[in-house]
């Protein structure tokens, strides 16, 4: 008797868990709790609400045994907003146009340098490192916003979640950054978070006022075109130094 009740508990948890509603729900507690934690620290940085949910999602997803395929038939729901939100950053765009149209010559220096090192330093660090061509090959589109990174990632031979999570670095990293370089405008801090730390930074930099966050919105999608065509030409060159 005990042992029938014990497996019929065992096939309801299964199923439980298969369940892409359960996923759904879970991503969107996750994230919820992030943002509790959040202000409750202070709006620390190292507390930041999509780290705090990567963590417990990771951890949920290790003790009940169950893999990122079965987490995505539920998580694919939010990732499909990822692209009405990127174009929804237009808005704030649209109102430093006047702005844009006396820097344009810096900012395209600015993207096509930065573009470039993004790709070239990460893919060489971590080939040095010892890392699987594979992995180099996530790294290349890692500043770029996530639905177009996570594409290229995939075309290219790369692991797209690996990709995805790599902005929550640039993110960590961006106000301290920025405080030591003792940068205070607004549109360079901006261009330069959404440079290199794509979506996850760009929710940063309009934490810090909205047009830091335009500018930053503005740097995600030029970088995200820019590396579209240029990890393509750069990768087999740069891959090619490690066999």
């Amino acid at each position: 008797m005990l042992d029938s009740i014990l497996s019929q508990l065992t096939l309801t948890a299964e199923k439980l868990l298969a369940d892409p509603a359960l996923w759904l729900c879970a991503t969107l507690l996750a994230y919820a709790l992030g943002m509790w934690i959040y202000k409750k620290s202070g709006y620390k940085t190292i507390c930041t609400p999509l780290l705090v949910a990567i963590v417990l999602l990771v951890v949920t997803l290790e003790l009940t045994g169950t893999d990122y395929k079965t987490y995505l038939n539920g998580g694919q729901h939010i990732n499909f907003l990822l692209g009405p939100a990127t174009v929804a950053l237009a808005v704030p765009l649209y109102e430093q146009r006047l702005r844009l149209a006396k820097m344009w010559v810096a900012l395209t220096c600015g993207l096509v340098a930065g573009g470039t090192v993004a790709i070239v330093s990460a893919v060489l660090i971590a080939g040095v490192l010892g890392a699987s061509p594979e992995t180099m090959i996530s790294l290349a589109p890692k500043s770029v916003t996530v639905p177009i990174a996570m594409a290229v990632s995939e075309h290219l031979g790369g692991i797209p979640a690996l990709t995805a999570a790599l902005g929550v670095v640039g993110s960590l990293m961006a106000r301290g950054l920025l405080g030591i370089l003792r940068e205070k405008d607004d549109a360079v801090r901006g261009f330069s978070i959404g440079l290199a730390a794509h979506g996850v930074g760009t929710a940063t930099a309009f934490q810090m006022n909205r047009d830091t966050g335009a500018f930053s919105g503005l740097a995600m999608g030029l970088t995200g075109l820019f590396t579209a065509f240029a990890a393509p030409f750069l990768l087999p060159y740069l891959l090619s130094l490690f066999e």
